[in-house]
């Protein structure tokens, strides 16, 4: 049997072909749907056209602006003959703008990227790609414009940025051996498959470890951006203090004053005032626990379950500030080398995951899978988080 997995939600139409003699057209809104082609007229087969959407990625989004950026990737094994793009009211009706591209000739991939001046209310825009064969592929994208509709929906402009940290070069500390290879392998996922805005920085020294981070609280996010920031490297705790460090390249080893460290409580505070409503901090490091100042004053502390995923709306509604740690009062496992530490593998492995069918990855989905890990992560928040507050990963 010959199936086809198209994702997001299309209409898929298959023109009457002389050869093939039949047409068949299916019409779905589901996340993903199977289409099987096997019939015994369909000798030949008919390979489809891919769409893939750039800019906006979510089906249903919306804006207050009237002008908005569009853009998808198209590929196909077949040239493609045609790329139509239109603007409606509403979907199957009337085409208020059509913009028709001219191909070259045998053109396998396409990039269609163009600004639309869209009108009060419902736009549905769809994208008709038609290759050589006769497949026809329609794919839409819905955006509401209004101010009414900015709790409602997803904002069409909103970004997710990602700084990622990784440290395991020292000149007073023993080197390690992943955090670097740690942080490039997630930032690269993110980017690809997240469409996250990535920075990495590289065993800094504690200036431009604390200047880069500042770099992100003057930054402007909208209401639905969203914040990671992963660090990885060497920890410290000390029991006089009751306070946890993030060790820089450049710390010193027997510091009594721990001047050359960064400790938690300046990192709470600085995180929390960086201007994005929803920030989470994730730390592979030892002793990264302490974070939370109630591991930090006891022996242990008790994990609560957490509420079940939300939608991807009301979660970015809410203000968040929650954190992920590879740990809590105590030292964690840097892995071997070239595999990752087992806190990042089984972070990637999640993120691998892509979602599943809804593509969506949430904190409260991460940690009961990171609770397998031998050393036991922590999860909580911090600062002015929100009940019920999240952090989504949506794949493409």
């Amino acid at each position: 049997m010959k199936n086809i997995l198209v994702n997001f939600s299309i209409t898929v139409v298959l023109a009457s072909i002389a050869t093939i003699g039949y047409a068949q057209i299916v019409s779905d809104q589901t996340n993903a749907i199977r289409l099987d082609f096997e019939q015994p007229a369909n000798e030949h087969g008919i390979t489809l056209p891919v769409i893939t959407w750039e800019h906006p990625t979510r089906e249903y989004t919306n804006a207050q602006e009237n002008k908005a950026n569009f853009a998808a990737s198209i590929e196909s094994k077949t040239p493609l003959t045609e790329v139509k793009l239109t603007l409606g009211k509403q979907r199957g009706g009337m085409a208020l703008a059509t913009k028709s591209i001219e191909l070259p000739e045998n053109t396998l991939k396409y990039r269609l990227e163009k600004d639309m001046r869209l009108m009060d209310g419902e736009n549905v825009i769809s994208l008709v790609v038609t290759n050589a064969e006769g497949g026809t592929v329609v794919d839409y994208r819905n955006v509401l414009i209004g101010h009414d509709a900015i709790s409602k929906a997803i904002d069409i402009n909103r970004k997710d940025y990602a700084l990622f940290i990784g440290t395991d070069k020292y000149d007073h500390w023993s080197d390690l051996v992943n955090p670097v290879y740690d942080v490039e392998t997630i930032s690269g996922i993110l980017s690809e498959n997240f469409n996250f805005e990535t920075e990495v920085l590289t065993n800094p020294l504690q200036d431009e470890f604390l200047v880069k981070i500042k770099e992100y609280t003057q930054k402007k996010y909208k209401p639905q951006d969203q914040l990671m920031i992963f660090i990885a490297g060497h920890g410290h705790f000390d029991e006089s203090f009751g306070e946890g460090y993030i060790v820089t390249k450049s710390s010193l080893e027997k510091d009594e004053a721990k001047t050359t460290y960064i400790p938690h409580s300046v990192l709470r505070n600085i995180i929390n005032n960086i201007p994005c409503d929803h920030i989470l901090l994730v730390m592979d490091v030892c002793f990264s626990g302490t974070f939370d100042p109630v591991i930090a004053r006891s022996r242990s502390t008790v994990y609560e379950d957490l509420d079940d995923a939300e939608l991807l709306v009301r979660k970015l509604s809410k203000k968040t500030r929650r954190y992920l740690t590879s740990g809590g009062k105590e030292y964690v496992s840097d892995g071997i080398p070239g595999q990752h530490s087992p806190f990042a593998q089984r972070f990637i492995e999640i993120l691998k995951s892509r979602g599943g069918e809804d593509r969506i990855i949430t904190l409260h989905e991460i940690y009961p899978v990171m609770q397998r890990l031998k050393t036991l992560p922590r999860t909580g928040e911090f600062g002015q988080n929100e009940k019920d507050s999240d952090f989504v990963f949506v794949a493409k």
